[in-house]
C-alpha cells in the first residue's frame, strides 16, 4: 500500500492499522489509549497541525470518527539521537546495485533507537534515492560488504539470489587463542541446528535436530593473543557465525551475545566486533555476468601478520 506521504530526510511515513469499531468515539481517541506512554496532548497537537493522514494524504482531525479511515500515516517523531561517528564507503553504484562498506555499530535499517544512524537512510540521504532498499543485512554489530537495490523494477531478481543461496559470502573473524588451541583443528565445517524465538536477542541451538546452518571455517593466521579464521557460511541464520565459533571455543572478540550474554551497555566504539563481511560473489541475474566485491576495511585485532 503506497504511502501518500513522502520520505523525509530519508525516511518513510508510519502507517498504522485502526480499529473499524470499538470503544473509541474517535481515531485520536484509539490513538491516544494506544500510545498510552506519550502524552495525549502532545500527539492530539500533531492532529491540528495536520500531521495525521488518510489513505488520500487528506489531514484528519482529532474529532475524525472511529471508522472513517482504516488506516493513518504519520512521520515518527523520535528521540534525538546518539551519532555513530563512523562513515559508510560507497564502493560500487550502477543503475540498479549499490554496495557499501558498513562500519561497526551502524544497524542496516532504522529501529529501535536508531533511525538516522542507520545504513539505509544514510544512503538515501547520501545518494538521493528514496527508492533504495537492503537486499540482505548484516548485524549492528557486524562491518563490511552491504548490498542495496536502487530499483523496485529489478529488486525481486537480486534478492531471489540470496534466497536461493546462489550470492557466496565469505567472512572474517578474530577470537581470543584459547589455552588448548591446536592448529589441526582447521579448516572443518561446522553444522548445527539454530532457532530463533520471538522476544529472545540471541537463537538458540537444537542438538535433536537436523542441522540448518553450515559454515566451513579455515585458519587465516594466530599468534600467541588471536586466532584469525576465514568462514564461508553455506545457510546464512542468524548469528550463524558467531555461534559455531562460539560452539568451537572459539567466540569471536567482543561479543556480548556468544558464548555468555552480556548486560547490556553503551556503545564501546574502541571496541567493536571482530567480525568482517569480506567478500560477495555471485552471477548477475540482469547481465549473466560474474560480480565480484571485496571490502576495504579490515579488523583491528588480526595478527600483523595475517
Amino acid at each position: 500500500m503506497p504511502s501518500p506521504l513522502p520520505m523525509r530526510d530519508g525516511v518513510g511515513a508510519t502507517r498504522l492499522h485502526v480499529p473499524m469499531s470499538g470503544a473509541w468515539p474517535t481515531i485520536s481517541a484509539y490513538m491516544v489509549e494506544r500510545f498510552f506512554h506519550m502524552d495525549p496532548e502532545r500527539l492530539l497537537v500533531r492532529f491540528d497541525r495536520g500531521e495525521i493522514v488518510a489513505r488520500d494524504g487528506s489531514a484528519l482531525a482529532r474529532d475524525t470518527p472511529l471508522g472513517a479511515e482504516e488506516f493513518v500515516w504519520y512521520y515518527r517523531d523520535p528521540p534525538p539521537e546518539k551519532d555513530i561517528p563512523f562513515e559508510i564507503v560507497l564502493l560500487h553504484q550502477d543503475r540498479d546495485l549499490v554496495v557499501v562498506d558498513k562500519p561497526h555499530f551502524l544497524p542496516t535499517t532504522p529501529g529501535g533507537r536508531f533511525l538516522q544512524n542507520s545504513a539505509l537512510v544514510r544512503l538515501r540521504n547520501l545518494l538521493g534515492i528514496p527508492e533504495l532498499t537492503p537486499i540482505h543485512r548484516l548485524d549492528r554489530a557486524t562491518a563490511g560488504l552491504l548490498m542495496f537495490s536502487a530499483r523496485p523494477e529489478t529488486r525481486g531478481a537480486y534478492q531471489l539470489l540470496f534466497e536461493n543461496r546462489q550470492v557466496q559470502k565469505v567472512y572474517e573473524a578474530v577470537s581470543a587463542r584459547p589455552a588448548d588451541w591446536d592448529a589441526a583443528m582447521l579448516p572443518l565445517v561446522y553444522r548445527n541446528h539454530i532457532v530463533k524465538h520471538r522476544g529472545e536477542v540471541r537463537v538458540r541451538v537444537d542438538a535433536e535436530r537436523e542441522p540448518n546452518a553450515e559454515t566451513l571455517i579455515e585458519l587465516i593466521a594466530a599468534d600467541e593473543r588471536v586466532v584469525h579464521t576465514l568462514l564461508r557460511p553455506h545457510s546464512g541464520k542468524m548469528h550463524e557465525l558467531r555461534v559455531h565459533l562460539a560452539a568451537l571455543g572459539l567466540g569471536i572478540l567482543n561479543d556480548g551475545f556468544y558464548p555468555v550474554l552480556r548486560p547490556e551497555k553503551p556503545d564501546d566504539f574502541e571496541a567493536p566486533l571482530q567480525l568482517l563481511a569480506r567478500e560477495l560473489r555471485f552471477v548477475d541475474p540482469l547481465s549473466g555476468a560474474e560480480r565480484e566485491f571485496a571490502t576495504g576495511l579490515a579488523l583491528k585485532e588480526a595478527p600483523s601478520a595475517a
